[in-house]
């Protein structure tokens, strides 16, 4: 880890600030803050590839390793493209990264935000669990990592409002409870919200140059659909948790399995299509993503030489 976390934070805050005014000033020329924001914003994510290393996640880390070079890529390109169409969709990019990035990382570091964001989801699961009759889930206690341990939200004593530095890698926990009060294994944790898609395409569409009208209805179209998606698959998760105790692959239960591989990749393919539908609505998006794809040679259209 290259900075502690506090310092990780007010970097990152810098560098999406930094890409965020250079998208308002997209007019003018702003690439040196692009690129100074660019940097930033890589070394933030770069410094968690130690956090996910010892979480045993090797896909977030190899992740967290490649946004360094990537966000220096970014930064070079910023200052080499000479093809105003490709230079529209750096901008673009940069928009996209500060408003995806910003709003995720408020979230997460208001502990206000974030057991509300975990409340909000986690009560609308149980409540489809015991509206279908698949479990009498209700909410237990939500609880702070502290150095000295786990305590209640209730009588935590830290700053509400902003929270620099983290203990473990889920800070807030609320606790699924019978409602006899029998604990199920499974706490939510915000990660559970699928904010982190969410923001992807809030920040995607929101910077696109486009009249508000469209804007709003692909916000309308994807976010309650990514949501109520995530309903299903944690009221999934958890039914498959309570019902099949006793099942088991590799050593993983069915909530571990589930969770860590196929839901990840039911997730994944939800979002690949949803993206498709979005650039059918919005080609201006698929435009922007295609250009930015010409460095890996991926999704290019074939140009024929003509005799």
């Amino acid at each position: 880890m290259l900075f502690s976390p506090e310092v990780a934070s007010l970097i990152g805050a810098i560098g999406l600030i930094s890409l965020a005014i250079s998208w308002h000033r997209r007019k003018k020329s702003e690439v040196r803050l692009a690129q100074f924001g660019w940097i930033l914003v890589g070394l933030t994510f770069f410094n968690d590839a130690s956090k996910y290393l010892e979480h045993d996640d090797p896909v977030l880390t190899i992740f967290s390793i490649a946004t360094l070079p990537m966000a220096v890529g970014m930064a070079l390109w910023e200052q080499r493209v000479d093809d105003p169409k490709t230079a529209r969709s750096l901008i673009w990019a940069r928009g996209a990264v500060a408003y995806a990035g910003g709003p995720y990382l408020l979230i997460a570091h208001v502990p206000w935000l974030n057991v509300l964001a975990i409340w909000f989801v986690a009560s609308q699961a149980a409540l489809f669990l015991r509206f279908s009759g698949s479990g009498d889930v209700v909410l237990g206690e939500t609880t702070v990592n502290t150095v000295n341990g786990e305590v209640a939200w209730s009588s935590w004593d830290g700053n509400r409002w902003f929270m620099g530095e983290f203990v473990g890698e889920y800070p807030f926990q609320t606790e699924l409870l019978l409602s006899d009060g029998t604990a199920i294994g499974i706490n939510f944790v915000l990660a559970c919200t699928a904010l982190q898609s969410m923001v992807i395409f809030i920040g995607a569409i929101a910077v696109l140059d486009i009249d508000w009208k469209r804007r709003c209805r692909a916000l309308i179209l994807t976010l309650p659909v990514i949501h109520i998606l995530n309903l299903f698959r944690n009221a999934g998760l958890i039914w498959m948790h309570m019902t099949y105790t006793e099942w088991s692959y590799l050593g993983m239960s069915v909530f571990e399995f589930g969770h860590a591989y196929a839901a990840r990749v039911v997730s994944l393919g939800a979002m690949f299509l949803m993206a498709l539908i979005m650039f059918d609505i919005l080609p201006e998006l698929h435009r922007h993503i295609v250009r930015l794809l010409r460095p890996f040679g991926l999704l290019q259209p074939n140009v024929k030489n003509k005799s």
